[in-house]
């Protein structure tokens, strides 16, 4: 399935509505990236989107990099440098900290993409430091049902259809909607294929690029660290 994007406003090239995407707000992840990262340390955030996170993260006094390959996306971004970038091309002359992977980007279908992702994961992380990803564990892609979702105010976020289309590859479409005060919804849909990971094939893929799984940070084990596995 080719990643597309419908409704009001800029499409990102991989189907993101950034209208829809400046509606929400943060929710656990700053905390996540401050159980790793020292007091007022450096965060490389590949696919940082309209700065959803990043803002929080600056108001804790971290210094980041935001790095997007849509600029409306970069354009919403305050008080960060930002980088217009695929995460795939980027070579900055500097190490961080902490890189931060969000958005499920590692469960591409395509494999060879998946591992040039991690190469610049790896290509910018300090030694020492931590490289954060969230992904789509085994057990979460089994429970994908179309007509689930969540609400929260007048902000909705539905599967409207899934199906596995090959053994562990599966074909998504999500509904996004937002109902104004005046009752009107406006909807945005976002298409996109995720292939499903067992966590030693993540284990595997991130050995590949000289990166050491660590640890699960959440309950539902969507944000995962890594190390490099070799220090100077």
């Amino acid at each position: 399935m080719r990643e597309r994007g419908t409704g009001s406003g800029p499409i990102t090239p991989d189907g993101s509505p950034v209208d829809f995407y400046s509606l929400l707000r943060a929710g656990d992840e700053p905390g996540i990236v401050a159980q790793v990262t020292p007091p007022g340390g450096s965060i490389l955030e590949l696919g940082a989107g309209v700065g959803r996170v990043t803002h929080p993260l600056l108001e804790r006094g971290f210094d980041v990099v935001a790095v997007d390959e849509s600029p409306e996306m970069l354009a919403r971004v305050r008080g960060a440098r930002t980088v217009l970038s695929r995460v795939e091309d980027l070579r900055l002359e500097r190490l961080f900290d902490t890189v931060m992977l969000a958005s499920q980007l590692v469960n591409t279908v395509h494999d060879p993409t998946r591992r040039t992702l991690l190469t610049a994961c790896a290509r910018h992380v300090r030694p020492g430091g931590q490289v954060l990803i969230q992904w789509m564990p085994a057990d979460a892609h089994d429970r994908w049902r179309s007509g689930t979702g969540r609400a929260d105010g007048p902000v909705s976020v539905t599967m409207a259809a899934v199906e596995q289309v090959s053994p562990g590859i599966f074909e998504a479409t999500m509904r996004y909607a937002y109902r104004e005060e005046g009752g009107e919804e406006r909807v945005w849909t976002q298409s996109f294929s995720s292939r499903r990971f067992t966590d030693d094939e993540l284990a595997a893929e991130l050995a590949a690029v000289g990166l050491r799984l660590g640890r699960f940070l959440t309950e539902d084990r969507t944000w995962v660290s890594a190390e490099p596995a070799f220090t100077a």
